[in-house]
């Protein structure tokens, strides 16, 4: 079965993309993730506060802010777990380029629009295929409009997109008024691609400690139904590459995506679990639902459910949550 796909114009030889991790921290990991049938292999991100967070500019713009970003701060492994500065970040891209032949995307987390512009070149520079642009705000500030957090997100993606040649991956939140608007948006200030979504690391409380608990948790197959949902709706309406993430942890996930539409589909939580060799299990699993459905590539079975192939659209809709309560017996 074949399982060639295109994410941002790029060629994979899979579907399954490593998301955002810090096994990727390590070329002989990605070298391995190559190996076991990885389609390419988004490093783990770059903070800018990793590396500006001194500058009284970083200070200011975040205290506007409720101090969370993606991955970073308090919600995930602290920032000294990572491979902090420019250079050691630019050198892992650079000694996996030299080493594998998929594709390698950088991660940008960035703050100041400086940050954003020059981290972005510099990873071009260094040889990464393509960047994901990982936004990650939460507007903490109960006087920031809807308008002010949306022109944040867009004039960021026209910066980079302004000052880099290669593709730029977005990845954003779920939790826009207008998502089908927002992502025509973003489309037109640049975007090739949107990673749906942020997985928000939040906080939970120590009821005897009266502590906040900062843990992580990996993500679990019953937190795919969100990112399905905008997948399904937005294919076919959007002229943008989709990558779907958060839930995967087999190769059911990456098929329920790929039906609604994912070019491509992110893991990490699977290889933390289960070691990077899983991904030639995933890999394995869907070739042989591919071979049991009679489907000979993606291309055969990409959105089939989605909201635009389906013969009763309104599944996505009002009227299929009227049917569902309905449904229910008391």
């Amino acid at each position: 079965m074949n399982l060639q796909t295109s994410y941002m114009g790029l060629n994979l030889s899979s579907p399954i993309v490593v998301s955002a991790c810090t096994l990727s921290e390590k070329t002989d990991n990605i070298l391995m993730m190559e190996d076991n049938g990885a389609g390419a292999v988004v490093l783990f991100s770059l903070f800018e506060e990793q590396i500006k967070k001194e500058e009284a500019r970083f200070i200011a713009v975040q205290s506007g802010t409720t101090n969370t970003f993606a991955e970073a701060t308090d919600y995930f492994p602290g920032l000294d777990d990572f491979n902090v500065g420019t250079e050691e970040y630019l050198e892992n891209i650079r000694r996996a380029k030299e080493r594998v032949n998929m594709p390698i995307i950088g991660s940008l987390n960035g703050i100041t629009h400086e940050g954003w512009i020059d981290y972005s070149r510099l990873m071009e520079q260094a040889g990464a295929d393509a960047i994901e642009v990982n936004i990650f705000f939460i507007p903490g500030d109960v006087n920031l409009s809807t308008s002010h957090v949306e022109h944040r997100y867009l004039n960021i993606i026209e910066e980079i997109k302004n000052n880099v040649k290669i593709p730029v991956a977005v990845k954003l939140n779920p939790y826009f008024s207008a998502m089908g608007n927002m992502a025509l948006r973003m489309q037109n200030a640049g975007a090739n691609a949107l990673v749906l979504f942020n997985r928000f690391y939040q906080p939970d409380f120590d009821i005897n400690e009266l502590k906040i608990k900062t843990d992580l948790h990996y993500s679990e197959s019953s937190e795919i139904r969100l990112p399905l949902l905008w997948t399904a709706l937005l294919y076919g309406k959007v002229n943008l590459s989709l990558a779907a993430t958060t839930g995967v942890q087999s190769a059911i996930e990456v098929i329920k995506y790929i039906l609604a539409g994912s070019d491509v589909v992110m893991t990490a939580s699977s290889l933390y679990k289960n070691g990077i060799p899983y991904l030639k299990t995933m890999n394995k699993e869907l070739q042989d639902w591919m071979y049991s459905m009679g489907f000979d590539d993606l291309k055969a079975f990409r959105g089939n459910m989605s909201q635009q192939n389906i013969a009763d659209p309104t599944a996505y809709e009002r009227a299929n949550y009227i049917k569902i309560l309905e449904g229910v017996k008391s």
